[in-house]
């Protein structure tokens, strides 16, 4: 593996580093009124951190080929209003997240470790679908031709990349607190006020084409 292949799958995961999901709410635990939060940010994390590892192994994987096994079943009508119903139902849950429809700023529910668990990978489902640094990681890995035992750590040392900054927000918070805190407090404010309406984009976004595609399927609009 080239070194350019390898700094630009770093950059990728540093930019993948910035979603809601793994800056947002840890940085929100982290000036949480309960200071003992450490050790629910840590299950958070590392919770995050295995789903979008198993993610891109099923990717690697080729977990689409797989899926072309049940092409049938895939292009059955059940499956197809099922689809529809699934997507139009995204995009209408995506409205409770308008921040200009709310009252009060989106923030997630924190609670003990199953909370934590069950938080990390509502963030994970919301979010993977629109991580396109990272579905970009995986075409580069794949088009470079590795092997299992070649993409396998690459793809473990992508994703703790991930999760970098907020760990290293947590190192300086303990080491700079004074300094530090103001800064991040301006920074989950920010994150807050978007957050609702990032989250409400994305599933938006996912909602429509799901929709889309079951819909062309369905009436005969692909050409």
């Amino acid at each position: 593996m080239s070194i350019a292949l390898l700094l630009t799958l770093i950059g990728l995961a540093l930019a993948d580093s910035t979603s809601f999901g793994t800056l947002g709410v840890p940085v929100v635990m982290m000036l949480a009124s309960d200071r003992k939060q450490t050790g629910r940010l840590m299950i958070y994390l590392a919770t995050i951190t295995v789903f979008y590892f198993l993610v891109g192994v099923a990717l690697m994987l080729g977990l689409s080929a797989v899926m072309e096994n049940f092409g049938d079943a895939l292009q059955s009508r059940t499956f197809l209003w099922a689809q529809l119903a699934v997507g139009v139902g995204l995009f209408l849950l995506s409205w409770r997240f308008d921040s200009k429809k709310q009252k009060k700023q989106w923030e997630p529910k924190l609670g003990g470790p199953g909370t934590m668990v069950g938080l990390a990978l509502t963030m994970g489902l919301v979010e993977v679908a629109t991580m396109v640094p990272y579905l970009a990681a995986i075409g580069l890995m794949t088009s470079a031709g590795l092997t299992p035992l070649q993409w396998g750590p690459v793809l473990a040392g992508y994703v703790l990349v991930m999760v970098v900054p907020p760990l290293a927000l947590m190192a300086g918070r303990g080491l700079a607190g004074q300094w530090l805190e103001p800064k991040l407090a301006k920074l989950r404010d920010w994150l807050l006020r978007n957050a609702a309406s990032m989250v409400g984009w994305t599933l938006a976004i996912v909602g429509f084409f799901i929709a889309r595609d079951a819909a062309a399927r369905l009436f005969g609009w692909l050409t």
